[in-house]
C-alpha cells in the first residue's frame, strides 16, 4: 500500500512542485496551504509522514504549532521541517518540539527523497522484534539499530535518523576519532559538512536533558569526534 504524506505548504507553486515529485515517487500526497485545514484534516485521518514548512500564511510560526499538535495525536509519525529558515535557533526549536528531521528548502530532490525514505525505514521497523545483532552496547548507551531507538542509563533519547547513525559511528568504535567525512557517510544520506557540528551538538544537548554530567563525546578540533568510555 502507498504511504500517505502531507506535505503544508502555503507557496502554490513550491507546493504543485512537490506533490509532483511525490506523486512521481509512488506517494499519495494530500497537500495544504495552511495550518487550519491541515488540522481539519488531520482530525479525520493521520497521514504517515508529514512535511510542513513553518511559515505559514499570516502565522509566522504555524508550523511549530502543527507539529505540537501532532505530536499529541502521535508520537511516532515521522515528522520533517521544510523551510527557507535556516538558523540554529528555528532549527533547534523544531526538533525540540518533536520534529524528526529539519531540512531547508535549498536541497535537492534526492536529498529530500532520501530523507523521507529513511524515516519510512524507521518507522517500518519500529514495530519489528530486535536480534542481539542489532544492539550496540557501550557502557549505559544501548543503541538498537533496528528499531533506532536510544537508551542512556535507562532513559530513552529521541533522535533523528541522521542523529541515530552518526552517534552509532562514533559509539561503534568508542575511542577512535571519526572525521566529518565519516560521519556524513555513516548517516547514510547527503549531510553538509558544515552541519555536522550542530548535529553533535543538539545530540549532546538530548543527552544533557537526561544527564547533565554527560561528557562522551569529545571534540578533536580540526579532525572530528570521538566516543569516551564512561
Amino acid at each position: 500500500m502507498s504511504k500517505r504524506i502531507a506535505l503544508v505548504e502555503d507557496d502554490a507553486a513550491i507546493r504543485e512542485n512537490y506533490v509532483a515529485a511525490l506523486t512521481k515517487q509512488g506517494y499519495l500526497v494530500e497537500a495544504f496551504a495552511n495550518r487550519q485545514k491541515a488540522e481539519q484534516a488531520f482530525a479525520l485521518r493521520l497521514p504517515d509522514l508529514a512535511v510542513i514548512d513553518i511559515g505559514l500564511a499570516d502565522e509566522i510560526d504555524g508550523g511549530f504549532t502543527l507539529c505540537q499538535q501532532l505530536r499529541t495525536k502521535s508520537p511516532t509519525l515521522p515528522i520533517i521541517f521544510f523551510t527557507a529558515r535556516d538558523n540554529d535557533y528555528d532549527t533547534i526549536c523544531g526538533l525540540r518540539m518533536g520534529a524528526d528531521d529539519y531540512l531547508t528548502k535549498d536541497i535537492s530532490l534526492p536529498h529530500l527523497l532520501a530523507r523521507i525514505a529513511a524515516l519510512f525505514r524507521r518507522s517500518e521497523l519500529g514495530n519489528q522484534p530486535s536480534h542481539k545483532d542489532d544492539m550496540l552496547i557501550c557502557g549505559p548507551l544501548e543503541m538498537d539499530t533496528n528499531r533506532m531507538t536510544v537508551n542512556w542509563h535507562t532513559h530513552s533519547l529521541t533522535l533523528t535518523v541522521t542523529e541515530f547513525w552518526i552517534l552509532h559511528a562514533i559509539a561503534k568504535f568508542a575511542g577512535h576519532l571519526k572525521s566529518r567525512q565519516q560521519l556524513m557517510e555513516a548517516a547514510r544520506m547527503v549531510v553538509d559538512d558544515t552541519t555536522i557540528t550542530s548535529h553533535i551538538k543538539r545530540i549532546r544537548r538530548k543527552f544533557q536533558q537526561v544527564d547533565d554530567r554527560f561528557d562522551c563525546i569529545e571534540t578533536v578540533y580540526g579532525m572530528g569526534y570521538r566516543w569516551k568510555s564512561s
